[in-house]
């Protein structure tokens, strides 16, 4: 999953099985000399989630926004329980 398209992919399944809402970002596995970065990954996440705004799949922009933001960073910080 250390491609773009990999990555890709991974979000689409997260949100297709409804758990998009409670990811908590990636670890990697690859050996590469230069993996790609988490902020990176986060990319792939919002540019997923843009195109599903721009064909109207959604719709409630409140919802959404809770989303990106969790995604980003609320998940990580209750799962982790950083204070």
């Amino acid at each position: 999953m250390d491609t773009i398209d990999g990555m890709t992919k991974q979000i689409k399944a997260l949100a297709n099985n409804g758990l998009l809402s409670e990811f908590i970002g990636m670890l990697t596995d690859s050996v590469p000399f230069c993996p790609y970065p988490r902020h990176e990954y986060f990319r792939r996440f919002c540019n997923v989630i843009g195109e599903e705004v721009e064909r109207d799949t959604l719709e409630d922009y409140d919802i959404t926004r809770k989303i990106v933001r969790d995604v980003g960073y609320y998940n990580a910080k209750r799962y982790f329980d950083f204070s």
